[in-house]
């Protein structure tokens, strides 16, 4: 473990040739937590970029063989987004453009701090958090994976139609908050009106029988007069 305010536990990769430059990142790296693979030159560590993931990698632009630049340009043609810091004795406005055009997220010009090079893969890594889009829902013991379309209740898979499925995300999304009729028929019907139908109330009971018949606690709560609301907390 890190010290406190340290980064999270990453596994990183460091693509460098200087030895002494190597040893001191590595050393520095896995002193504040963190799993290091590194290679010395540039077909090494384009292979390690391209056939391991990482939570960041530190990349030298001029290396034997490939350069940094190349590899950071081949991670992003195979969809590899793993946030790359370019470290470069290149400082002029140009080089750091190059880099950052390949792809780099950051450019770092040697001779450099290690504090600060730990304070950019921090802002690197929070970043990439920041922007990665959720593939879960969770309210009480409800989940619903994004990405496998499956729900679980409690630990108990549950099966739902694709109308249902989508009913039940809105809900979910919306936690803890009213929704509305209106609101229900434009989000998960595509409806800009009223059809006058009780096209809503079926699927919501039908949604509540699998949702809820079987647990001690109900998610699905009926807001007199409002709408509807999913919630874990007990209503009053």
């Amino acid at each position: 473990m890190g010290a406190p305010g340290a980064l999270p536990e990453m596994r990183v990769l460091i693509i460098e040739d200087d030895k002494q430059t190597l040893s001191y990142l590595k050393r520095g790296l896995e002193e504040a937590g963190h799993t290091v693979d590194h290679a010395a030159d540039g077909k090494d560590g384009m292979y390690l970029a391209l056939e391991s993931r990482y939570d960041a990698a530190v990349i030298d632009r001029m290396l034997p063989g490939t350069d940094g630049l190349s590899i950071v340009r081949a991670m992003r043609a195979s969809d590899n987004d793993t946030p790359v810091l370019i470290l470069s004795a290149l400082g002029e406005v140009d080089d750091r453009v190059k880099g950052l055009r390949a792809g780099g997220d950051d450019y770092l010009v040697k001779p450099f701090a290690f504090a600060e090079l730990l304070a950019r893969l921090d802002a690197l890594t929070r970043r990439r958090e920041a922007d990665s889009p959720a593939t879960t829902l969770n309210v009480d013991d409800l989940e619903m994976d994004l990405l496998s379309r499956s729900i679980k209740r409690a630990g108990k898979a549950i099966n739902l139609q694709p109308r249902e499925f989508r009913l039940l995300e809105y809900l979910m999304r919306h936690t803890d908050q009213v929704v509305t009729r209106t609101m229900l028929l434009e989000g998960v019907w595509d409806y800009d009106f009223d059809p006058q139908t009780n096209v809503i109330d079926v699927h919501i009971s039908r949604l509540r029988s699998k949702i809820d018949r079987d647990f001690d606690k109900p998610l699905i709560h009926t807001v007199r007069g409002a709408g509807y609301m999913l919630s874990g907390k007990a209503q009053a």
